[in-house]
């Protein structure tokens, strides 16, 4: 039977032609796996001993470390054979156990989501088959988004290229609010859209519902920074924390 490593190797190999590279003299059998698209790594397996993943014993396991969702990072830590990334970032990347504690066909799942978040952004967003939450700001003085929403439940709203249709959008306006107003769905992109003027330029935008306003003392700047967020300036994405608690 073939041991994970290889069929780690074949998988790739068939599906991505890609081939493993051993750049590390002092570790020859790491293997590293690129992008042909932008050479970025989309996976990188090696050996290493137990003890420093956390685990009990010294004797080595292969592990296979991946690229993953942020937001699902949690819930992948749950499950047996996945581990925080060993050597990458814990909070993009993952190590998987090849020793049979994960199934292979989950292996292959996850191999297949680090080569699509390791395309360039335009291409993730053909294949993006998941929705984000994201927060943006408003200001008052170039946009009464307040009383537009008083009028109407559907706004347009300037898109920003990182968006896709059934994303959810919080909207932050700045002073004299400084909070969290509004909660919307993101119904339409790449609308064409000509505005210019000394403060705001647009050439598109998106159609945004609204589902929720929030009493304006609720979600304020101070509260948003307990979670990370102390600053509002463009489109960023809310941690999972922050999701659960806004609702």
């Amino acid at each position: 039977m073939l041991s994970l490593r290889k069929q780690v190797y074949d998988y790739i190999s068939n599906k991505y032609d890609a081939q493993p590279e051993y750049l590390w003299f002092k570790f020859p059998q790491y293997a590293v796996f690129r992008q042909k698209q932008n050479n970025k790594w989309f996976g990188i397996i090696m050996n290493v001993q137990k003890n420093k993943l956390g685990l009990k014993g010294e004797d080595e396991v292969d592990i296979l470390n991946v690229k993953c969702n942020p937001f699902l990072l949690d819930e992948l830590l749950c499950k047996k054979g996945i581990l925080p990334a060993y050597h990458l970032s814990k909070g993009s990347w993952v190590s998987i156990l090849l020793d049979g504690s994960c199934n292979f066909s989950d292996i292959k799942s996850l191999i297949d989501e680090s080569y699509n978040l390791t395309l360039n952004k335009n291409m993730q967003l053909k294949i993006r088959n998941y929705n984000i939450n994201w927060i943006v700001p408003a200001n008052p003085k170039y946009y009464d988004v307040v009383g537009e929403f008083k009028k109407n439940k559907t706004i347009l709203w300037k898109q920003s290229s990182s968006i896709i249709p059934g994303d959810i959008v919080y909207i932050y306006v700045a002073k004299p609010y400084s909070a969290v107003l509004f909660k919307c769905i993101v119904l339409k992109v790449n609308i064409p859209y000509e505005f210019k003027n000394k403060d705001v330029k647009m050439e598109r935008v998106m159609q945004i519902e609204l589902l929720k306003e929030y009493n304006k003392n609720r979600f304020t700047l101070e509260f948003l920074k307990e979670y990370g967020i102390t600053t509002i300036r463009g489109p960023r994405k809310v941690p999972n924390s922050l999701v659960n608690i806004l609702g």
